[in-house]
């Protein structure tokens, strides 16, 4: 008899990548970078940051982006619920210190309300559910885009002395190590766009090998630093509690405020999908930068988020699959042609 390989329930997705993660961090909390090895762990994660936005720079269409824009509406809301809605209640978790979070998870909470939303997964899940999927797309290349100049802004503006601040030190690190490389990358996308294409699988793996190292030198500062002793389990029971909630209301406001704006219901799958996500990709970089030492408390609560939102919206997608669907009004354009590549 041929034994059948065990699987995971098809609604409780575990992304293989934040199993990467967990086994990075278990490494910085056994093995952590040191002196020399720090030094040099430090310099590579500087270079693979400034590679990863360099990637995203060329990768984006600027065509597709534009024609992305008739849909401005919806693309809006989205980014209202990311810039504004997010952060908003990410101020609103002050109130959590010191009985819920220690300040410093506080801030790793409200820097995790500030950053862009995803892609890949905006899609997926808004694909399952039936809804926009070009909308979907363009909604998430914006919030991307738009992320690499807001999110170190708002950073720099809400998080104060534990992001950096608005010191000429924490202004050039943003400018040399994303902007810059990410101007780069749009500038020579017209040369090199075609081979990045060709190689999307492979670069994949060097975008997350990337991020991995990021992760590790920053958790490695946290143990050389000392600063773990601050984490309890209660105090992480406490951090699920308040990213479940925060969840929660994000995927209860892009809902029914997109209804009250009176988008049909395959936008409104999409503004879902797209509004209520952050972005790990784009978070953990970012972090590493306007955080420094502290990145590897500042990280944990996105780290978190990010698999709660793929295991809750993976149920909540099917559930919408089984949506009875609406009839489009006469005239009403639901689905731009957005060319992907």
């Amino acid at each position: 008899m041929s034994r059948r390989t065990p699987q995971l329930p098809s609604w409780l997705p575990v992304d293989p990548y934040i199993l990467a993660l967990i086994g990075t961090v278990a490494l910085a909390a056994l093995l952590p970078a040191s002196g020399a090895a720090a030094d040099v762990a430090g310099g590579a994660s500087t270079g693979a940051v400034a590679f990863l936005f360099f990637l995203y720079g060329a990768r984006l269409s600027t065509a597709e982006a534009l024609d992305g824009l008739k849909h401005w509406r919806l693309h809006l809301t989205v980014l209202a619920c990311t810039f504004v809605a997010f952060p908003l209640l990410g101020l609103a978790s002050k109130g959590l210190v010191p009985y819920v979070l220690t300040p410093q998870l506080q801030s790793g909470f409200l820097f995790l309300c500030l950053v862009p939303s995803t892609i890949q997964s905006s899609i997926a899940f808004t694909s399952i559910a039936r809804g926009n999927v070009p909308a979907a797309i363009c909604a998430g290349s914006f919030s991307s885009l738009a992320g690499i100049f807001v999110t170190p802004l708002l950073a720099a503006a809400l998080l104060g002395n534990s992001g950096g601040g608005f010191s000429t030190d924490a202004l050039l690190k943003i400018g040399v190590q994303l902007l810059l490389p990410f101007v780069a990358g749009q500038l020579l996308r017209r040369w090199i766009g075609g081979f990045l294409a060709r190689h999307k699988k492979v670069l994949g793996h060097v975008d997350r090998g990337s991020i991995l190292l990021v992760v590790y030198t920053a958790f490695s500062e946290g143990m050389v630093a000392g600063i773990w002793h601050q984490v309890t389990p209660a105090r992480l029971g406490a951090l699920l509690a308040a990213e479940a909630v925060l969840l929660a209301l994000m995927l209860t406001v892009s809902w029914y405020g997109a209804k009250r704006l009176g988008f049909g219901h395959e936008d409104r799958i999409a503004i879902q999908f797209a509004g209520s996500k952050k972005s790990l990709a784009s978070g953990l970089p970012m972090a590493s930068v306007l955080f420094g030492a502290q990145a590897s408390l500042a990280v944990l609560p996105l780290m978190l988020f990010h698999q709660m939102q793929l295991m809750v919206c993976a149920v909540i997608a099917k559930r919408r699959a089984r949506d009875p669907q609406e009839p489009v009004p006469a005239g009403e354009v639901t689905r731009e042609p957005v060319a992907v590549g």
